[in-house]
């Protein structure tokens, strides 16, 4: 294969989707396994559906994923710049007219409200309008008007929009490298708009016009498109550059976690999970949409979990490494059907990243977020960094995201208020009082003072008051942290140091000994 250029095209109408992030991720790959280039174009020819800020966001999501293009807007002018649609508006209106005199299109001066008449005349008898080779003499254009009449219209400066003229009765054939050869009949398609009222061309002229203008080989997208590709062949047929046009590979839908229909923003606010990489707020609504960034998946997890929708490597493992989805990458081993979102797997997969992570990278992000949230002194014992990585060895099997260390963990940098009332209520009885007190003091008194001890002194009370550990065990717990459940208590306890652990189990029997507890 000669060094190929792909180019992932999104418009800016809003955040990109991770369906969007699928299509980047797989252009780039591609591109990298075949030294090739990745391009991004920025296609903002519906100027009524811009949206303020969705530009940037793209770049900035392509960025914090590492999948940058070599060449396109935010990256960086290549050969064939500019790469934003609207800058290079002039281009288009000379294809558009070629088109016309090649009779592959024509000038539609039809007013919305003649359009909207043909549709409510069609649904009244039961059928769907469609504007085609059918219905287009019957509609004010170039091809229905006299030579004069249309002249006349285009002197006066009426409105027009141009329609390419779709054949009848002939099929359109096409092999996508994802699905396999597609057979259409020009009979379904109709007579889209190319060029519009405003001056600007649609998606579609735009779109051949740019890939064929920027030497585009492979045309990798979703599978959305695929119903547009036979008017896409057709365009590259009538402007002559059918011998060049780029192969085609759709790829699958995502679909929600029980696999019943496209995976929506809707579906991820419904049950609680991203659909964005960052964090988007919209400038119309002011809602904030979450975004995987935000909630903690890492760059390299995020693309993992993106890459297996819909591709696997050839050995089906499931922790894949950027460079070695490059090495794996094929089109071929894409599949057709749509691929089925799972949340669970998604937060699985960042979770293998997460252990990965050195201790001593995790201590450095969580003294961060503990500056943040609490602003603990620099001089404060839990910003020490022997303090942070001791916890985070307690912390790292029982949490899958960083900013769960605190959450999960909030034990180890603050004393408890509340006491887990199940197991007071429980377990507790009003005769260990003074065997905790006794425990606390020896506790503190205690002149080697490491897990080990810790769990020795415990034992050796209880066995003085001719209690088991068992009784004990979950109690101490509560009245070191609060909860029922967590890190290893003695480490625990070590970690914390005599004197902390000492003064909160003080604390909590004062605070125990005026709750009233149900027997």
């Amino acid at each position: 294969m000669s060094s190929p250029r792909v180019r992932f095209a999104p418009s800016p109408t809003g955040p990109l989707h991770m369906g969007g992030v699928r299509t980047a991720l797989y252009n780039y790959l591609f591109a990298r396994k075949h030294q090739g280039k990745f391009i991004l174009r920025i296609e903002d020819t519906d100027q009524q559906r811009f949206v303020p800020g969705a530009e940037d966001y793209i770049i900035e999501a392509l960025k914090w994923c590492g999948i940058s293009p070599d060449e396109g807007v935010g990256f960086g002018d290549g050969p064939y710049a500019p790469y934003r649609q609207s800058d290079r508006k002039a281009l288009y209106h000379q294809y558009a007219e070629q088109l016309i005199a090649g009779g592959h299109a024509y000038y539609a001066f039809d007013a919305a409200a003649d359009l909207e008449a043909q549709r409510k005349s069609m649904e009244a008898s039961g059928s769907a309008f469609s504007y085609n080779a059918a219905s287009r003499m019957s509609m004010q254009n170039s091809l229905s008007l006299t030579a004069e009449e249309v002249k006349e219209r285009m002197a006066s400066g009426a409105a027009y929009v141009v329609r390419l003229k779709i054949p009848s009765g002939e099929t359109v054939q096409l092999h996508d490298l994802v699905r396999g050869d597609v057979v259409v009949s020009t009979d379904q398609l109709d007579d889209k708009v190319l060029f519009k009222s405003d001056g600007m061309p649609t998606y579609h002229l735009a779109n051949v016009v740019d890939d064929y203008l920027m030497k585009i080989t492979h045309v990798i997208r979703g599978e959305e498109w695929l119903p547009s590709a036979p008017l896409h062949v057709l365009l590259y047929r009538y402007l002559g550059w059918e011998d060049v046009m780029p192969k085609f590979a759709h790829l699958p839908l995502l679909l929600k976690p029980d696999g019943n229909g496209k995976l929506s923003k809707r579906d991820g606010d419904r049950l609680g999970f991203p659909v964005f990489p960052l964090n988007w707020t919209d400038p119309f609504s002011g809602e904030v949409s979450s975004g995987y960034r935000e909630r903690g998946y890492y760059p390299d997890s995020f693309l993992n979990i993106i890459a297996l929708l819909g591709w696997h490597p050839s050995d089906d493992k499931e922790i894949v490494s950027l460079d070695e989805m490059i090495q794996e990458f094929s089109l071929e081993k894409v599949s057709k059907s749509g691929a089925k979102f799972d949340p669970e797997k998604t937060k699985w997969i960042h979770e293998q990243y997460f252990r990965k992570q050195p201790d001593e990278v995790l201590a450095a992000s969580l003294k961060s977020l503990l500056s943040q949230r609490f602003g603990f002194a620099a001089t404060d014992k839990r910003m020490a960094d022997a303090f942070l990585i001791k916890a985070v060895e307690l912390l790292k099997l029982r949490v899958q995201f960083e900013n769960e260390l605190i959450d999960k963990g909030i034990y180890l940098f603050e004393a408890p208020d509340t006491y887990d009332e199940a197991v007071l209520t429980k377990k507790w009885k009003p005769e260990f009082a003074i065997i905790f007190a006794e425990l606390a003091l020896a506790f503190s008194n205690s002149s080697a003072f490491n897990a080990t001890a810790a769990e020795e002194i415990f034992k050796s009370i209880a066995a003085q008051h001719n209690r088991k550990p068992g009784e004990l065990l979950q109690l101490l717990r509560v009245l070191i942290s609060g909860q029922a459940g967590g890190v290893d208590l003695f480490p625990m306890i070590e970690l914390l140091g005599q004197q902390e652990v000492a003064d909160r189990m003080n604390r909590a029997l004062s605070r125990i000994s005026s709750m009233t507890i149900p027997s």
